[in-house]
């Protein structure tokens, strides 16, 4: 995706070096839009391959209402471990067990789970239920009756709760746009890391976008992004540069069962990937 490549050259050309919360310093660009029409194909990186799988069971996992990675375990989704992890390492309780260690606690005792697989009330808890409202039914029923309002919101950041979430949302407000019998959504992140984050959150919005359309009986329109602090980290910048000698290729086609009328009864096997072709995927380490 062009898009994505020429955002990272905007930051490695005019991007400023900061420290950071997690120690391992950025190049940060601050205020950049992205715009994705999806009638062109699903916007999923091909300079590299995306996990896929841990972008559907995540989205499913916030639509549930889940904070629990327990969910996200059984489903062998890895990419919430660092921060129950690191939390239960500070604890009392912690014996020096490693990440796999942890995760076979979590998958194997539910009591365990209870206790250290939470994230505090991250985005499932605000999506389903902020301060009692149930933002995500809220707006499909607005979407559905009253299509041209301006107040067709989702919030994830709740400050009352912030400081109870093991981290607080990064993409944490979301607007819905009907127009001409399409679904447009636009995401306003705070906090971006382009290397591991920005590809995921690009493919999930529009994926959360294409299902709320289908369910809604409207065609995806654009998903519009928003950074306000886009950033890559130091020890991502080989891996950046990496991708940006590849030219990036067409994108593949999400075929979503259209059997599916509510936003809550998607699962994993409705959603089918067509001619996806990447690059190999490239590792890098999450900053926690």
């Amino acid at each position: 995706m062009k898009q994505y490549l020429d955002l990272c050259k905007k930051i490695l050309s005019e991007g400023t070096k900061k420290e950071d919360r997690t120690g391992t310093g950025t190049i940060s660009y601050f205020g950049y839009q992205m715009r994705f029409n999806l009638s062109e194909g699903f916007p999923l990186l091909t300079t590299k391959k995306v996990f896929l799988k841990g972008i559907i069971y995540e989205l499913l996992w916030f639509i549930a209402g889940d904070t629990n990675i327990k969910y996200l375990v059984d489903h062998d989704v890895k990419i919430w471990n660092d921060w129950p992890y690191d939390n239960y390492k500070k604890s009392s309780e912690y014996q020096n067990e490693t990440m796999e260690e942890f995760v076979e606690k979590i998958k194997n005792s539910n009591d365990f789970a209870l206790k250290w697989g939470n994230c505090g009330p991250i985005y499932g808890k605000q999506w389903r239920n902020f301060d009692g409202v149930d933002q995500l039914s809220n707006l499909i029923n607005d979407i559905k009756n009253n299509p041209t309002s301006r107040r067709l919101i989702i919030s994830a950041w709740n400050p009352k709760e912030v400081s109870n979430m093991l981290l607080p949302p990064c993409h944490s407000f979301m607007q819905f746009y009907v127009n001409d019998g399409k679904l447009s959504c636009q995401l306003y992140q705070r906090s971006g890391d382009v290397f591991l984050g920005i590809p995921f959150n690009i493919a999930s919005y529009s994926l959360f976008t294409m299902m709320i359309a289908q369910v809604c009986g409207l065609e995806p329109g654009y998903f519009v992004h928003t950074i306000g602090d886009a950033h890559i980290y130091l020890n991502h910048l080989d891996q950046i540069n990496l991708q940006l000698t590849r030219e990036p290729r067409q994108l593949p086609k999400m075929k979503i069962n259209p059997n599916v009328k509510s936003i809550f009864d998607f699962k994993y096997e409705d959603f089918e990937l067509i001619d996806y072709n990447p690059y190999k995927a490239i590792k890098g380490k999450v900053a926690v």
